[in-house]
């Protein structure tokens, strides 16, 4: 059985090393709070918003030495009004047997607000700039 978790965070700035950073982050939180063995992951799809141009987090994922194998693929979302700016999704297809129900999703920093129920607090997590809505909103 293959199930969908979902991941996302945010950026303060374009910035390469902030981007691999933070996805970096992100996956690894995502595979703790799953208890992923590497060979069970059956691949990964990461999207960026319009923003972030200045690295793939695909790049990021392959610094894991048991991702090597792991078919990544990176996209552009559509630039919606309103929407979130500086982030990063990540939806891994993983290979248990364990229920939906049981599966832990992350959202972390600025976009905690996606999906509050899956809120991760991390260090430094106030991150009031990668937080603000596209189009001045808050």
């Amino acid at each position: 059985m293959i199930r969908g978790v979902r991941g996302a965070t945010t950026v303060p700035v374009n910035d390469a090393r902030q981007i691999a950073e933070r996805t970096r982050e992100l996956i690894r939180l995502l595979v703790e709070a799953n208890g992923m063995a590497p060979g069970d992951i059956a691949s990964a799809l990461f999207t960026v918003t319009e923003d972030l141009d200045s690295a793939f987090p695909s790049v990021a994922a392959r610094g894991f030495p048991d991702w090597k194998d792991v078919p990544l693929l990176c996209a552009r979302e559509i630039p919606v009004p309103g929407s979130l700016v500086r982030c990063i999704r990540i939806l891994i297809h993983w290979n248990t047997d364990r229920p939906q129900g049981q599966v832990r999703h992350v959202f972390l920093r600025g976009a905690r607000r996606l999906r509050p129920e899956w809120a991760v607090p991390v260090a430094g997590d106030e991150d009031e700039e990668s937080s603000r809505l596209a189009g001045g909103g808050s």
